[in-house]
């Protein structure tokens, strides 16, 4: 999916306590630090502080990034239904959508034409890993596999510099499943 000097939107949704907004800080890391393109990362919560609608909006690019905010995403990743319910009419006509399988009912009549969406159960992987707030690394993996917007490399360095100290073993396993899981899925066209 990704080319040369290519500007993408992405916006990551759910709900507060899943990791949202490290896991756009994450994205805008690896494609920062690890590959040297341009990132911003604008984030947002309800006002409630856990379980509550939480959104990271992120831009990469190769040339400078004159605006922020993201209207209509390339991307858009949903661990949430009510992420989705709000975001889905964003999602520009051929792009990506992601979904936790366990947590979004998909609505078909709401996607855009020709988007191609892509479903996983991460919160169901990263209950059997033992971890449930890994949900966000397996489907920043998932993502990566998918989209290739930045490269495995630089998003495993982001990993392991941006979670807790002593999880690192274990969400590394995390983007790994998320990323195998990517890598042998075919898209759902719309």
């Amino acid at each position: 999916m990704a080319k040369k000097s290519e500007y993408h939107e992405i916006i990551i949704t759910g709900f507060g306590g899943q990791g949202i907004i490290l896991a756009g800080n994450i994205l805008g890391k690896s494609a920062t630090l690890f590959e040297k393109k341009n990132a911003t990362l604008i984030q947002s919560y309800g006002p409630e502080a856990r379980g509550g609608s939480c959104v990271a909006q992120v831009v990469i690019s190769e040339e400078n990034i004159e605006y922020p905010y993201v209207e209509n995403p390339h991307v858009l990743i949903c661990m949430s239904q009510e992420g989705f319910d709000k975001n889905i009419s964003k999602l520009i006509k051929g792009g990506a959508l992601f979904t936790d399988s366990e947590l979004v009912e998909i609505e078909k009549k709401k996607i855009p034409k020709g988007a191609k969406r892509y479903s996983i159960p991460a919160t169901r992987f990263a209950e059997e890993m033992g971890v449930k707030m890994m949900a966000n690394i397996i489907m920043l993996g998932f993502m990566t596999a998918v989209t290739k917007l930045i490269s495995y490399d630089a998003l495993k360095k982001a990993v392991g510099t941006s979670v807790p100290k002593g999880t690192e073993e274990k969400n590394m396993a995390g983007l790994e499943r998320g990323y195998q899981y990517g890598m042998d899925l075919k898209p759902k066209k719309t």
